[in-house]
């Protein structure tokens, strides 16, 4: 048994309690009063990676929820690493569905419920702990390591994009391990070769100066209502398949070998639906389900709101209607001008008698995509078939970790993800729970996985 092994073992106990401490903390990054709790979720990243022996420990300000810096940087001529996670979590809403107090963790058959607990409190504590336990037992690392970890995540990294050029000497790696991430299952490993980019916007309609009888005015005046909805409308055709001008312009097909590789992935779709409560499936022609969800841009509407929403009648012509759209996007697609061509398609569609605005959402993200065959999933792939005993698919992700094109364009450095949630953990949902076994497992898988990276050689960077 390797040393650092031994060290993770022998305190098992001390890291459960300490992952219990960071549960508690309701760092909400989405609600202005929980920025305290996020900032004191920083505080506590911060004190816990000094106490793992990680130097020049800092909680940076980025006009925004901060980010947490550390180093080691004692292994002349290995590669340096960046380890990234996020220590926000999502809101708990509505809170009546879970069986426990979200931030009181509750463990159950080896599992810990709690929000947060796999996304990303429990994957991105394992890298800290295994970084102890590398400095404890051997006096070393194997790599030279930066962290990364930030409090805006689940808000779509909003400062991020302006915060990582001022600091680009201090965050310089040779490649970025994200502990924001998961598995197949308990024993099938995954390699995740590609996030979808993410934009959006709101859309504002404006109609009379004040909300109106309906009975007096309906039928002489544009209904901002009607006219949301015909924007709306025109969005996407009976498809699914989105019909904005040069949406999908700059899109990169994917070669038959890489949608081979997707179709070896298991997928039930009879499963899938069932779960969902659902009979059929809906999407854009010539894709298969899996397909639709990890390598095809979409555009959603997630909210509608105008006019009277109580209980029983109140016949209003409203004055104003509204509505959130959200892009998830492929290579090559970009956020800024996806936005640019939704505003105009909307500005073009919008009917007479109505004032129209558009404002972009401030979440915005790069799509990503990384090779099987980058020295760093080649790291990956080995951990994996020593802990799972048998090959990682290869698989995508519909959903979208902002940051990752920040590290490509400022830093220069791929991510590879190497995070050990699993689907069924209900992030972003009621009962969010992380398996204790897999908080266990992904202590060793790090401390292999930055051993096997000591002994990697890097391209030249430059």
């Amino acid at each position: 048994m390797p040393a650092y092994q031994s060290f993770l073992r022998s305190n098992e106990e001390r890291f459960l309690d300490e992952l219990l401490d960071f549960l508690r903390i309701p760092s909400i990054s989405a609600l202005p009063e929980r920025a305290g709790d996020v900032a004191r979720a920083g505080d506590w990243v911060a004190q816990r990676l000094t106490a793992a022996g990680v130097e020049n420990v800092e909680l940076l300000p980025t006009g925004g929820h901060p980010v947490v810096y550390g180093d080691w940087l004692h292994a002349p001529g290995k590669p340096t690493i960046l380890i990234y996670g996020h220590f926000d979590v999502q809101p708990v809403d509505p809170v009546e569905l879970w069986t426990n107090a979200p931030f009181e963790p509750t463990i159950v058959d080896d599992r810990v419920y709690a929000r947060g607990a796999s996304d990303d409190k429990g994957n991105m504590l394992a890298p800290i702990l295994a970084v102890e336990a590398l400095l404890q037992s051997d006096g070393a690392a194997p790599v030279n390591l930066r962290f990364c970890f930030e409090g805006q995540e689940e808000i779509g990294s909003p400062q991020i994009p302006e915060f990582m050029p001022q600091h680009r000497e201090r965050f310089a790696c040779d490649l970025a391990v994200s502990a924001d991430g998961g598995q197949f299952s308990e024993t099938e490993p995954i390699l995740l070769l590609s996030l979808r980019g993410i934009c959006g916007l709101q859309i504002n309609v404006h109609g009379a100066a004040t909300d109106l009888h309906s009975g007096l005015h309906g039928g002489r005046i544009q209904n901002p209502i009607h006219a949301l909805t015909q924007i709306l409308a025109s969005l996407r055709r009976a498809d699914g398949t989105v019909a904005v001008e040069g949406f999908y312009d700059s899109v990169v097909e994917l070669s038959q070998v890489e949608r081979d590789a997707i179709a070896r992935v298991p997928f039930d779709g009879a499963e899938y639906l069932q779960a969902l409560g659902l009979e059929e499936e809906f999407g854009e022609p010539g894709y298969a389900n899996r397909e639709r969800g990890w390598i095809r841009p979409t555009l959603e509407m997630n909210g509608i709101w105008g006019g009277f929403q109580e209980e029983g009648i109140k016949t209003v012509l409203p004055n104003s209607a509204h509505a959130k759209i959200t892009c998830r996007l492929v290579a090559d697609q970009d956020p800024g001008q996806i936005v640019e061509l939704l505003g105009a398609h909307v500005k073009q569609h919008a009917p007479p008698g109505v004032r129209v605005e558009v404002a972009p959402l401030s979440i915005q993200g790069q799509p990503y995509s990384i090779s099987a065959d980058h020295w760093g999933n080649r790291a990956a792939a080995a951990v994996h078939r020593e802990l799972y005993g048998r090959d990682p698919y290869q698989t995508r992700s519909g959903g979208s970790i902002p940051i990752t094109g920040v590290f490509r364009k400022q830093l220069g450095a791929d991510t590879i993800s190497f995070g050990f949630g699993l689907e069924d953990e209900n992030i972003h949902a009621p009962d969010e729970f992380f398996r204790l076994a897999s908080f266990r497992k992904s202590q060793i898988a790090y401390c292999s996985l930055l051993e096997k990276l000591g002994e990697s050689a890097p391209p030249k960077r430059g």
